[in-house]
């Protein structure tokens, strides 16, 4: 077994373990443990939560099983992270399950997707976990981590590859609404942002619904799905998200984000025709 060991200085006690399998003998269980030094307890929780990777050839993947048969050359991974693992999901709402793909309300603290640290806070791995009859879930689009709303997971590669080119293509309609501050009421109607994203072109269309002591709720539409995109082209027209601690005002620090993304729209690659999943109890939807 050759092991090399790398310290990440923050966040504290975070950890690398890389273990080189050289017989088929041992388990990956018992070479991180040794490798690592934490209680074998620890390293199948880790496991359990998408913290152990496998490199056999070419391909890395995370390794849950832990009598999973290695062969002399395969690499494992240990990213260790307190306080990643002790993190606790936030619940989410199934709206609709057509089996190859679901749609989910995902609600504030919930991520989109993981990392290398760990994935059991995520979407897709509540979805694997939860959903019945139990099947794989794959990323289609991001929503994020304090954000609450719509969002899909897909169950097949294919149905996961036609929904991402429905994305990509701008096929899919994405609505948002979300509470700012000061008094939109004198904008545009709608106010149409282009400022690019990270460089890349990003389009936005902000129409104001109502106002209420001093903050506005406004509803969005975005024509590209850059990251945090709503939230900067809201800040940088002088309209921050409530709640928003990144582009916002930090006074705001006790409030989680109020942006909620409550209507998607597109052809279904399942059923081939037109459908649409709307909360009706976000902020200024359904009457509310």
């Amino acid at each position: 077994m050759q092991r090399q060991r790398v310290w990440v200085k923050s966040p504290a006690d975070r950890s690398e373990e890389h273990v080189v399998v050289e017989s088929t003998a041992g388990n990956a269980v018992d070479l991180l443990q040794r490798a690592s030094g934490l209680s074998k307890g620890r390293v199948k929780i880790a496991m359990n939560k998408g913290a152990v990777w496998l490199t056999r050839g070419k391909n890395t993947q995370r390794l849950r099983r832990a009598k999973r048969k290695l062969r002399a050359g395969d690499e494992l991974h240990l990213y260790y992270d307190p306080e990643v693992l002790a993190e606790i999901p936030a619940t989410p709402q199934l709206v609709a399950d057509v089996g190859g793909y679901s749609v989910w309300n995902k609600p504030y603290g919930l991520r989109s997707q993981g990392s290398k640290w760990g994935d059991h806070c995520t979407i897709t791995r509540w979805a694997e976990r939860h959903l019945l009859p139990e099947r794989p879930a794959f990323v289609v689009h991001r929503l994020d981590r304090a954000a609450n709303g719509l969002i899909l997971v897909a169950h097949s590669r294919s149905i996961a590859a036609a929904l991402s080119s429905s994305f990509r293509d701008r096929k899919i309609q994405k609505r948002y609404r979300a509470w700012v501050t000061g008094d939109f009421s004198a904008q545009p109607d709608p106010l149409r942002v282009e400022t690019p994203v990270e460089n890349r072109q990003a389009a936005s269309e902000i129409s104001f619904v109502r106002i209420d002591n001093g903050r506005s709720l406004v509803d969005v539409r975005i024509e590209t799905g850059r990251k945090h995109q709503v939230r900067r082209h809201l800040a940088e027209s002088g309209f921050p998200v409530i709640g928003d601690r990144l582009y916002g005002d930090a006074a705001n620090d006790d409030v989680d984000l109020q942006l909620t993304a409550y209507l998607l729209a597109f052809q279904c690659p399942v059923a081939g025709e037109p459908v649409e999943y709307r909360l009706d109890d976000a902020p200024g939807v359904g009457g509310v």
